[in-house]
């Protein structure tokens, strides 16, 4: 992840804006201005760490953002080496120290926080579904379910647990769904334009919710197939009859819908190359994370 790209600088910066931290009240009110702190971020509960990279681009981004206080520029965020994205971790455990102003400490606690909290509880829950079909070759995929503005990060938490990006967005990839095809007049119809006006290197993947629609994708070409809202025994029989088929052995094979961590292996062990789970980001817990902050004595 690059951290100082624009895109990240501008959705941080935003942030920080949201929260009025260059502004808070509280703090310009009760913290001498040349006070300085230690704050140390604490794992609260066995997880997989993510966004610490966010940690002194916070820093960076307010000092950028308070004119009162040029001092606080002045800063130091140290974590051990053993520890980074997409590490486990366990509860108590320190994930990184920043010295700096006081006042800076306090007024950017929250939107730290809050973004580390999420981005940890994605990977967190990635490395669970991931663990979960762990040896059988299968692999799980984030989708689109992402919070608005939010979704490079989101994508990077799903990396950072272990799992794999889906598209990251609609302009990188072709995936025929069943309102595409009611839409565009049928699968024969969309398949074939999808299939001449694509760029070489696109693959062409149709969305099948029954085995008639499977029969009908195969029949005019579809590269790679979506099984959508299937059991696992149906998902196993589809994957026999994909594989039975004239490109079959080459077509990668996905299946989404109704997928948690109970059912998930039943699904791998079905055959697929590759399980999409849209519950990695629409519907993962935050992570307990804390911030413990205490004036520096020199």
């Amino acid at each position: 992840m690059d951290w100082k790209s624009s895109s990240i600088d501008a959705l941080l910066e935003r942030a920080l804006i949201e929260d009025r931290a260059a502004g808070d009240i509280t703090t310009g009110l009760t913290i001498d201005p040349g006070l300085r702190a230690t704050a140390s971020i604490l794992a609260r509960q066995e997880m997989v760490v993510c966004g610490l990279g966010a940690v002194p681009r916070f820093m960076e981004i307010y000092a950028r953002l308070d004119k009162r206080a040029p001092a606080q520029t002045r800063f130091e965020v140290v974590s051990h080496p053993e520890i980074f994205d997409g590490v486990r971790v366990h509860d108590g455990q320190v994930l990184a120290v920043i010295r700096h102003n006081a006042r800076a400490l306090l007024s950017c606690e929250r939107v730290i926080l809050n973004l580390m909290q999420h981005l940890s509880g994605i990977a967190t829950l990635t490395r669970q579904f991931v663990d979960a079909i762990d040896g059988t070759g299968a692999r799980v995929l984030d989708t689109r379910k992402t919070v608005p503005g939010l979704r490079t990060l989101e994508k990077y938490a799903v990396l950072s647990g272990g799992g794999t990006n889906h598209r990251l967005d609609l302009a990188s990839g072709i995936l025929i769904k069943n309102n595409h095809i009611s839409l565009g007049g049928g699968l024969p119809v969309v398949l074939k334009q999808a299939l001449e006006g694509r760029e070489k290197s696109q693959r062409v993947q149709v969305e099948a919710r029954s085995q008639a629609e499977l029969e009908e994708a195969l029949q005019f070409g579809a590269e790679a197939i979506l099984l959508d809202n299937m059991t696992p025994k149906e998902v196993k029989n589809s994957v026999k009859l994909i594989r039975k088929s004239k490109a079959g052995k080459d077509i990668p094979i996905e299946a989404s819908g109704g997928i948690v961590l109970d059912n998930i292996r039943a699904y791998a062990e079905a055959g697929v190359d590759f399980i999409s789970v849209g519950a990695l980001t629409h519907s993962a817990k935050a992570a307990n994370i804390s911030m413990r902050i205490a004036a520096e004595t020199e």
